[in-house]
């Protein structure tokens, strides 16, 4: 490794707090959030569903657990949950859809990740004596696998009006929504306004060491304080965690734009090397198939770690680089030089 400093590009979640965050954690005044006294997870509440024009939000441990109870408050046992087939609630947070919600997901397969109203309206159910009627649609912004990709507005107001119209609610896996928001130039409240219920992530991109946010309706998140409850999620004196939460939603997503200029380097240099094809680097995501290279991808991360470059395989042939604010751009451009190296025997 030759002395250098590890480039971490597994994922934005590996990101440490800022010297503002730690400082706020350290004075953060605090109560008993389970009695609702905690101040400062108080204030982080009420500023999140300000920002996203929601009635109220609740603070809970992790994203899937915000799903988790998106999920639950607008369905019950037995129903179907449209999604598209490569979304995280549907591979990647153990079944709760199944598990807690009692529900089954119908996939669609998308080349982005993008959903439109056309494919979701043919898969809708009603209630019927040989099927699952459809309980709700759940939509990913950005879309993790897919390589980080945005939905456009006007696709999820088309969304929206088709899913009033049929009396169904969406719920919005906004993991990454300020990555989002600032990907296409839209307020984060306009992106949120097309969804019932929205979990976004303080500690991704906006680099908060633990939480996350679900916004919906009052009579929606007093439901979803219960369910958090059932999953273990009272955290109590959590307001050490929300001073660093406050901090990340005020003054993070300001810088987002330098991420997505990272990723775009990324994605630029390693379509130049040979054995690798890139997806489009649409936010701090950039997937890299290396099918060609004749190296499955697990063996092309192993090296890359020998070397001081993380980088995860999703499976056999694709590789994820997650830029963040804990990898600037010369590591971008060490990591670049780092994955042409290991690649070059490949080709030799």
């Amino acid at each position: 490794m030759n002395g250098e400093p590890v480039i971490d590009l597994r994922s934005d979640t590996v990101t440490r707090p800022t010297p503002a965050m730690r400082r706020a954690m350290l004075e953060a005044e605090v109560g008993d959030d389970v009695y609702g006294e905690d101040p400062t997870v108080n204030r982080l509440e009420r500023r999140a569903a300000e920002i996203l024009g929601k009635e109220a939000a609740l603070f809970v441990p992790s994203g899937t657990m915000g799903n988790t109870i998106g999920v639950k408050i607008h369905t019950t046992h037995g129903q179907e949950v449209i999604c598209d087939a490569r979304c995280h609630i549907f591979n990647y947070e153990l079944s709760m859809l199944a598990w807690f919600s009692g529900c089954l997901a119908r996939p669609i397969s998308t080349p982005d990740g993008i959903l439109t109203w056309k494919q979701i309206e043919r898969e809708i159910r009603p209630l019927a004596p040989h099927y699952a009627p459809t309980g709700l649609i759940a939509l990913e912004n950005t879309h993790n696998v897919a390589g980080g990709t945005v939905y456009p507005l006007e696709v999820l107001e088309e969304i929206r009006a088709g899913a009033c119209e049929r009396g169904l609610k969406i719920h919005l896996d906004g993991a990454r929504i300020f990555n989002a928001a600032a990907a296409c130039g839209r307020g984060v409240r306009e992106i949120a306004a097309q969804a019932d219920s929205v979990m976004f992530c303080l500690s991704k991109g906006l680099g908060a060491p633990v939480g996350s946010l679900l916004a919906g309706t009052r009579e929606a998140m007093e439901r979803g304080r219960l369910y958090r409850k059932r999953l273990g999620g009272g955290m109590r004196q959590a307001g050490v965690l929300a001073a660093a939460g406050l901090i990340a939603l005020e003054e993070m997503p300001a810088r987002l734009a330098e991420d997505h200029a990272n990723a775009r380097l990324l994605a630029e240099g390693c379509a130049r090397i040979s054995g690798i094809r890139v997806g489009p680097a649409a936010t701090n995501i950039v997937m890299l198939d290396v099918s060609g290279s004749g190296m499955e991808a697990r063996e092309i991360s192993r090296r890359l770690k020998e070397r001081g470059v993380l980088i995860n395989p999703v499976n056999a042939v694709l590789l994820r680089a997650v830029t963040h604010y804990g990898v600037d751009r010369a590591a971008c451009q060490r990591a670049l030089e780092t994955l042409a190296e290991v690649m070059a025997p490949a080709h030799a």
